[in-house]
């Protein structure tokens, strides 16, 4: 009984279903307003164009949207099938004209507004990023991807069992997950290509947590055929397996350093789920010193910015967003969601996550940046609930 009782504690930690909902509905986006914000005023050469635009500037918290008169004008045209000119001015003068060609007119739109946020701000673009998520818009979770506006949407799977923890290869020719389509929780590949999927880990007991490294040659995942849940990791098709963790706790949610070296996991060997690193050479593990909740796990680690680590924690009564910063050695909490705020996922800028807004029996998927607080809401409420994003850097 308490092995069983441990092994669904490791998948609860994996799943979010470890945070009690909270009671309410969403309220819409959370703005919040703030000095240290560039005016923008952006122009296109559809309606269509246009609304996509504002809804990705709309999201950055570093810029505010004006009908015009901004500091910055940025105005779209049309440049072919799949290209956009990019033209950024700033007191009447034009500053930079770039054209950019994508997959789609609508790849090209956000890849030249991330031009355009890297000339503004400085910072990396995040717009031309891709999403993997679970989406409920069927009535049974399946893996879908879209482009990070849920554009471009595609659905891959049709187990009919619940799916879980969508991740990305490097490349972007795959998205590993874990599902129940057996009955029992194992993990599983989508070959994007050959719209193949391939069973990558069914051992005995539970199979959860798979997550490729960043240059995509290491796969980690949490296995518990030995008994007990423990952080492995493997090559990318799941074999040549080595043990990482070797204890009586409750492993969860592995994910790499942005140098490959380490694999930073979940545990509950410290009394409540607190974050851990381990040598992906195998060795001792370390806490992550978060001082911040009793309870914190669902980790990620900042490709953009190393010294960073979003993960969520048990904040009073609910669950909440929050950056451990190694420089600091500390911990803050970045999301005031009105609900639950769950799952988040960096952005390629190393600011913004995307991360699970979940209320009663609601879940939405939002863009949250972490230094003003502003939240914007990306899943239509008409698609249905959708949530456990994992994002694909431009």
């Amino acid at each position: 009984m308490r092995n069983a009782f441990r092994l669904l504690f490791a998948l609860l930690l994996t799943t979010s279903a470890f945070a009690q909902s909270s009671e309410g509905k969403y309220v819409g986006d959370v703005d919040v307003q703030g000095s240290n914000t560039i005016s923008v005023s952006v122009t296109a050469y559809s309606p269509e164009m246009l609304n996509l635009a504002q809804l990705a500037f709309n999201t950055h918290g570093r810029l505010k949207l004006v009908a015009s008169g901004g500091s910055y004008g940025v105005n779209f045209l049309s440049a072919g099938a799949n290209g956009v000119k990019v033209i950024i001015s700033r007191g009447g003068s034009a500053v930079l004209t770039q054209e950019v060609s994508g997959t789609s007119p609508r790849n090209a739109l956000l890849k030249a507004a991330d031009v355009a946020v890297n000339r503004i701000t400085g910072l990396k673009g995040y717009f031309a990023g891709k999403l993997a998520f679970v989406g409920e818009r069927t009535g049974k979770s399946e893996i879908y991807t879209s482009d990070l506006f849920l554009g471009d949407l595609s659905k891959w799977t049709s187990d009919g069992k619940q799916v879980l923890s969508p991740r990305w290869s490097p490349d972007g020719q795959r998205v590993v997950y874990t599902s129940y389509r057996t009955s029992f929780p194992d993990i599983y590949a989508v070959d994007l290509a050959a719209r193949r999927v391939a069973l990558l880990a069914s051992f005995k007991g539970t199979n959860s947590g798979g997550h490729y490294s960043p240059d995509g040659s290491r796969l980690a995942m949490v296995l518990s055929g030995e008994g007990n849940p423990e952080v492995y990791v493997g090559n990318p098709q799941g074999r040549q397996l080595k043990r990482l963790t070797n204890n009586q706790a409750v492993e969860a949610s592995p994910t790499f350093s942005p140098d490959g070296s380490r694999v930073l996991f979940v545990s509950d060997s410290a009394g409540g789920p607190q974050l851990f690193t381990v040598p992906v050479t195998g060795g001792t593990p370390s806490r992550v010193p978060t001082k911040i909740s009793g309870y914190c796990a669902e980790p990620d680690w900042s490709q953009a910015d190393p010294s960073k680590i979003v993960f969520t924690a048990k904040i009073g009564s609910g669950y909440q967003i929050a950056v451990y910063d190694q420089k600091a050695g500390a911990s803050k909490q970045v999301s005031h969601a009105p609900t639950d705020a769950i799952e988040a996922v960096w952005l390629a800028d190393g600011r913004h996550v995307v991360c699970t807004f979940r209320a009663a029996n609601t879940r939405a998927l939002y863009i949250l940046d972490t230094e003003s607080g502003k939240a914007t809401r990306l899943s239509p409420t008409a698609f249905g609930n959708a949530s456990s994003a994992g994002y694909l850097a431009p």
